[in-house]
């Protein structure tokens, strides 16, 4: 399919679109010079005497529509600016201008107008217009017109109004559901005291107690800001390890554990390495540095898998 208007007669920024020479075809070739970044009733059947079947054992509860919690926290970490749109017209790109399109895909030039700026370091235009990936449907590019979208994206640097998807799939259909995950979100990544990047585990150590099964583990975790955090774990005799983590310069004493699907459950579950390197110890093998190891396995089991599916 050749360059064009998705629908004949719209009008655009640029006027009337005629024809693949006009304004879209314009704006589609300065984009392009960019690499996209482009995932019954039982009572009264007794009361008549018939048999009633034994009742059904409950279902279990259905997966949460929608992206995980981790793979929407990637895209809102990602971009630059989120925003809601709604698609005004589409044109397909040429495969052999469609570098690292994905088989069964097709890659589609879009213009939308922006109903609300969920998240952004920039002020965005009323019109929008950037490139998106989407698999095709019976061979054919989907119709995606009229349809509200939220965008994952970074602006163009010199292009006012051109935006560029953090991923290949940072274009999700906005319902309400949706919306309200996003914006939740938004809020705890822009808080003042939302946990930056983790990037590994360093200075190790784990000291025995006085009594029998008593021990203290302290880690020091690396973030991407070079701020300070900790991760301890503390085991008492007759009682369940515990084990928390302190964002500070401080370790603090009367850390928790993170609730999940939280910042700082996301930063830690999706963050921190699967081991232990041996560089990360402060002692030397043995004893202590087997615990320490143990600790640190505890730690991953509590906070659970990290739950991507994006690729």
């Amino acid at each position: 399919m050749e360059i064009g208007c998705a629908e004949r007669g719209r009008t655009g920024p640029a006027g009337p679109c005629r024809s693949a020479g006009s304004a879209v075809a314009t704006a589609l070739g300065a984009i392009l010079l960019l690499t996209p970044i482009l995932a019954g009733n039982p009572a009264a059947a007794q009361s008549a005497g018939q048999s009633v079947p034994p009742a059904a054992p409950p279902a279990a509860p259905a997966a949460p529509a929608g992206p995980s919690f981790a793979d929407l926290a990637d895209l809102v970490d990602a971009a630059a600016i989120v925003a809601l749109v709604q698609i005004r017209s589409q044109a397909t790109v040429p495969p052999d201008r469609a570098p690292g399109l994905a088989p069964g895909s097709v890659r589609l030039f879009l213009e939308a107008r922006t109903e609300a700026l969920l998240a952004g370091r920039s002020a965005v235009g009323e019109s929008l217009a950037f490139l998106a990936d989407r698999q095709l449907a019976d061979g054919r590019a989907p119709r995606l017109r009229r349809q509200r979208m939220v965008v994952f994206a970074d602006p163009v640097p010199g292009s006012p109004g051109q935006l560029q998807l953090v991923a290949p799939d940072a274009m999700l259909p906005a319902d309400p559901a949706l919306v309200e995950r996003v914006r939740a979100l938004v809020a705890a990544f822009a808080a003042p005291d939302a946990p930056p990047r983790v990037t590994g585990v360093r200075d190790v150590i784990s000291v025995q107690g006085n009594l029998a099964g008593e021990s203290e583990t302290q880690m020091f975790v690396e973030t991407a800001t070079g701020a300070p955090a900790s991760l301890s774990v503390l085991r008492r005799p007759g009682m369940a390890p515990v084990w928390g983590v302190s964002w500070g310069e401080v370790v603090d004493a009367a850390a928790t554990a993170p609730a999940p699907e939280s910042v700082a459950w996301y930063r830690l579950a999706c963050g921190l390495p699967p081991s232990l390197p041996d560089d990360a110890f402060l002692q030397p093998p043995g004893p202590d540095r087997t615990r320490a190891q143990e600790d640190y396995r505890f730690i991953l089991e509590a906070l659970g898998p990290c739950g991507r599916t994006r690729g």
